[in-house]
């Protein structure tokens, strides 16, 4: 694949609202380049035998059943308070 333009740069700088010095745009241009013939390198690869997939890490579910369970009482839960009134955490007002 031939290596990008300058202008080709500058009108991709410019979809992507990008404000580039001249020497951003050549160090873009010859990284974007780079990019490109790595993809042309890959695109030759002979991918007729292999199955098409949307990940290389076989899928599964990692989560738990839903199931209940018993929580805590409301003086369990309010043990380590700081603060409490009334059977509720108590804490400062935070006004601004």
């Amino acid at each position: 694949m031939p290596r990008l333009s300058l202008q080709e740069v500058e009108y991709i700088a410019q979809l992507a609202r990008l404000g580039l010095s001249d020497e951003e745009k050549e160090l873009l241009r010859e990284q974007l380049s780079a990019i490109l013939e790595y993809a042309a390198t890959i695109n030759q690869l002979n991918t007729d035998d292999v199955e098409p997939m949307t990940s290389a890490l076989p899928l599964r579910n990692v989560m738990r059943a839903d199931s209940t369970a018993p929580g805590l009482t409301p003086d369990e839960a309010l043990r380590n308070a700081p603060a409490v009134q009334d059977g509720h955490f108590c804490v400062q007002a935070i006004l601004e």
